[in-house]
């Protein structure tokens, strides 16, 4: 069923357009399949110090937040990284790709695929009309990223073949990889067209913008050492998906990086002794939060001093209704109000919470 209309502006984030949140303006750098170079993961820890809090926030798209950014220069030294190739495509360049995608498992390879359709953006001004909310995905055949709910997917089938994906359901078209690039932007080009105030494919009311509803594959979360052929890859899961400027650098020395849309990224190759050289983002994916009242002026709570780690839990913090940040997969939904918590809708004094999840 369609969502209603939008009656307000699309006020999604950017470099130059940035939220006004309660700890100071929140910038959004888009990573167009996760990918960033080794000197671009040090040149974003150095926009942290610089302009913001000190931190990279990663996001459940696969990007990077700055927090705090209460001092100049951000977009000129983002743009010297390359990391802001065109200033009036910033905010729609949302492009999930399969992370492990070329390192093991899948269908087909997808790397590339993203750049290639970032450069069409860039260089196709009617996109940047996009809102800032419309999503890409590359699915290598593994059903990872087709599960995050882009508005437009290319899911592999093949190695060379695929299908069209809208809103996460199978439009029956089928697509050669080689033509996964043009379909892609065709697709975004006509919803720009027929939208209306729709920021989102979902929210259309024809049914030809509709698919048939795709199961949702177990998603492999990238975490821990990873076996490949010929060596080792990294799923590093840093706490609530934040990582210090002194950490990013470190992850740099291991080459280039890929941010996941579980708040998490992949080091490509890695020695076997990665997470003993790290010291941090060894754990498997568990407890998530939002910034909570420390940054949001609508949160009830300070959800990240509240949050139970325990192994085996999958639990998702919120200090409010809209819970910002909740992970796809299935969670425990835990949701702060006066007092207490309501876990899966069950509201639970604060004093007692540890025991009740």
């Amino acid at each position: 069923m369609p969502t209603p209309a939008r009656v307000r502006a699309d006020a999604c984030p950017g470099v130059f357009a940035p939220h006004d949140a309660a700890d100071g303006p929140l910038a959004r750098v888009r990573l167009p399949g996760g990918t960033i170079s080794a000197p671009q993961l040090h040149a974003l820890a150095d926009c942290a110090e610089a302009c913001g809090d000190g931190d990279l926030h990663l996001t459940s798209r696969g990007n990077v937040q700055l927090r705090g950014v209460t001092r100049p220069g951000l977009a000129a030294r983002l743009a010297d990284a390359g990391l802001l190739p065109s200033p009036s495509h910033e905010r729609v360049r949302n492009v999930l790709a399969s992370p492990l995608s070329g390192v093991r498992g899948g269908l087909a390879d997808v790397r590339g695929l993203a750049h290639d359709l970032d450069a069409v953006l860039c260089a196709t001004p009617e996109l940047a009309e996009l809102p800032g909310r419309f999503l890409f995905a590359f699915d290598d055949g593994r059903g990872d990223v087709a599960g995050e709910g882009a508005d437009v997917c290319w899911r592999a089938t093949g190695p060379a073949e695929g299908t069209l994906l809208l809103a996460g359901g199978d439009t029956g078209r089928r697509v050669v990889r080689a033509d996964a690039v043009p379909v892609l932007a065709e697709v975004a080009l006509e919803f720009l067209r027929v939208r209306g105030s729709a920021w989102r494919v979902a929210e259309l009311d024809d049914p030809a913008w509709r698919g048939t509803p795709v199961p949702r594959s177990a998603t492999e979360v990238p975490a821990g050492l990873i076996e490949r052929d010929g060596g080792f890859a990294a799923g590093v899961v840093p706490r609530f998906g934040q990582l210090s400027a002194a950490q990013a650098r470190t992850l740099a020395e291991y080459g280039p990086a890929l941010v996941t849309p579980w708040k998490s990224l992949v080091l490509p190759d890695v020695p076997a002794d990665v997470f003993e050289r790290l010291g941090f983002g060894g754990e498997p994916l568990g407890t998530s939060a939002c910034i909570g009242r420390s940054g949001c002026a609508k949160s009830r709570a300070d959800v990240r001093a509240d949050a139970v780690f325990r192994p085996g839990l999958r639990a998702h913090f919120s200090g409010c209704e809209r819970r910002c940040g909740k992970p796809s997969q299935s969670h425990v939904d835990v949701v702060a109000e006066a007092g207490g918590y309501r876990i899966d809708g069950r509201w639970v004094p604060l004093d007692e919470m540890e025991g009740k999840l």
